[in-house]
Formats: structure tokens, C-alpha cells, sequence
């Protein structure tokens, strides 16, 4: 399947939109984690924690799955084909890589927001609540290794895409019928 020019265009920006997206959602979702672990005021922790679960549902995961369909759908509709090149396969890996962790770490993110909604909680028991600032700057270097593989396209083949390479080879080369 190859796209339309306007097709693929449409599907860039698309693509470029979502992902650039995510990438400035997470980093806003740092900020607010920075500021929960850097913070004695309790009322500002409850308040980025709360912000911190909006900015995940409401930005980061869908950007997150918006950007990987895109990226699927440009990939397969394009010459760079999803399993050709090393810097495709890479993207998809570490964008996937990067999606579990983050379903997964949404639901402690949601569980702790809960805890720092409900007006019982103790200023205490709020500042003692864990930052998640591993997860915060991993999945923010992981999707900056992304934009890199994305930018500069380093050359090399799959094993997949150097054998479609010399098929494609083979039917476009010129044939000789009865040279003697």
C-alpha cells in the first residue's frame, strides 16, 4: 500500500503533530513531578499530583496511541515500510517500550491522585507520597532518542529490507532473450 501524495502529507502532519505533542506533554507532566518532589508545601504537591493524573489521561496517553498509529500507518504506506530499516523497527520498538510503561504507570499515577484528592489525606502523608521522576525522565529520553532515529534516518537494512531490497533489484532489471 502506498499513500497519495496529500494522503501522506495529511498523515505526517498528523503524525508529527501527535508526536511533538507527547513530547511536550511529558515534559510538562516533569515539571509538575519536579515540583512533587522538590516541594514542602502539601497543598502544592496535592494540587501537581492531581494535575500530574489530568496531564496523563488527557494528553499523554492519547497523543501516545495517536502517535503510534500514525507512525504505523506512515510507515506502511511509505518507502520506509515498518521492518526495511533498522531506524523504523527501532522507533516502533522503544514507542511501544515506551506506551506499556506508561499504561502501566498511569494507574499508580490515578491511585495517587486519588489519595491526594481526598480532603482526608494529611499534609504528611501528602509530602511523603514517592515522585515518579525515574519514569518521568526515562520516557522523556526514550521519545528524544525517537525524534533523533526520526530526524536523521541512519541508513541500514534489516534482513527483511535488504532482501526486498534485491527483489525489487531483480524485477527492475533489464532482461537479454536469446544473446549469443
Amino acid at each position: 500500500m502506498t499513500l497519495t501524495p496529500g494522503f501522506r502529507k495529511l498523515t505526517l502532519a498528523a503524525h508529527l503533530t501527535c508526536s511533538v505533542g507527547w513530547l511536550g506533554a511529558v515534559v510538562a507532566y516533569l515539571v509538575l513531578d519536579v515540583t512533587v518532589a522538590t516541594s514542602a508545601d502539601p497543598e502544592i504537591v496535592r494540587a501537581a499530583w492531581i494535575a500530574m493524573a489530568l496531564v496523563t489521561s488527557s494528553a499523554i496517553v492519547p497523543l501516545a496511541a495517536a502517535s503510534l498509529l500514525s507512525g504505523l500507518v506512515m510507515s506502511l504506506g511509505t518507502k520506509w515500510g515498518l521492518f526495511r530499516h533498522w531506524w523504523v523497527l527501532i522507533s516502533l520498538l522503544l514507542t511501544i517500550f515506551a506506551i506499556v510503561v506508561l499504561l502501566a504507570e498511569a494507574g499508580v499515577i490515578t491511585s495517587i491522585a486519588g489519595i491526594a484528592a481526598d480532603p482526608m489525606t494529611s499534609d504528611e502523608r501528602m509530602l511523603a507520597l514517592p515522585p515518579t521522576l525515574l519514569h518521568s525522565v526515562g520516557g522523556l529520553m526514550v521519545l528524544l532518542v525517537v525524534q533523533v532515529l526520526n530526524v536523521y534516518k541512519p541508513q541500514g537494512l534489516t534482513p527483511h529490507g535488504w532482501r526486498k531490497q534485491q527483489e525489487e533489484r531483480k524485477r527492475h532489471e533489464p532482461r537479454t532473450v536469446g544473446v549469443r
